[in-house]
């Protein structure tokens, strides 16, 4: 059975949801989806990050208790950002109305970098349990490392809605997981190590 911590984790990161699905029952605007859709979107956007942020942040902090409880709930938040992301994309498809109305949009930059990124956030979400990890074996961490390209989607996807026009909010929310997934290539691939001496027999 699911514990305590565990199941008051997963109420606290639902808590949104409800709030904003008890806005849009209530509402008789029919317009309420399309506002409802940004909100949810932010919140998977900053599940995302936290989760993506774990890595790096286990590197820079070694050894920190909260650090291992962020590796230990990782799943939680992708899981739960999926979520999210879905809402999101009902509520979107609620106020479109129509598949003609979806199907125009298509041709905007922001929507083709979001329906990008939903669909490979798919299968990653979908592997994202025990199950997978044995059944694929190597080939799991691969498809997990597909959450890098969908991350910058997303970010893509945030900034160039209404043309552009505020792509500064997407920059500063993802800015600490940019630093720290440059801290990381650093920290694996650029940052000096010591020279080991060899000895030489006589």
């Amino acid at each position: 059975m699911p514990r305590l911590h565990d199941q008051l984790f997963w109420f606290l990161l639902s808590i949104p949801a409800i709030l904003i699905a008890y806005q849009a029952y209530m509402s008789t605007d029919p317009r309420i989806f399309g506002e409802l859709a940004h909100p949810a979107a932010e919140f998977s956007a900053r599940l995302m990050i936290i989760a993506m942020m774990t890595t790096p942040l286990t590197l820079l902090f070694k050894g920190q208790s909260w650090t291992r409880w962020l590796r230990k709930n990782r799943r939680s938040l992708g899981i739960a950002s999926f979520a999210y992301a879905l809402l999101h994309t009902t509520f979107y498809m609620i106020d479109r109305n129509s598949l003609a109305g979806m199907v125009s949009d298509v041709s905007q930059l922001y929507i083709i970098a979001g329906w990008a990124a939903l669909a490979i956030l798919i299968p990653i979400t979908v592997t994202s349990c025990d199950f997978f990890v044995k059944k694929l074996g190597p080939r799991w961490k691969t498809l997990q490392r597909w959450s890098h390209p969908a991350v910058a989607l997303v970010l893509l996807h945030w900034a160039a809605i209404n043309d552009w026009a505020h792509p500064a909010e997407a920059i500063l929310h993802f800015a600490p997981l940019l630093l720290l997934q440059a801290y990381r290539v650093w920290y694996w691939y650029l940052r000096p190590r010591p020279v080991r001496q060899r000895s030489v027999g006589i």
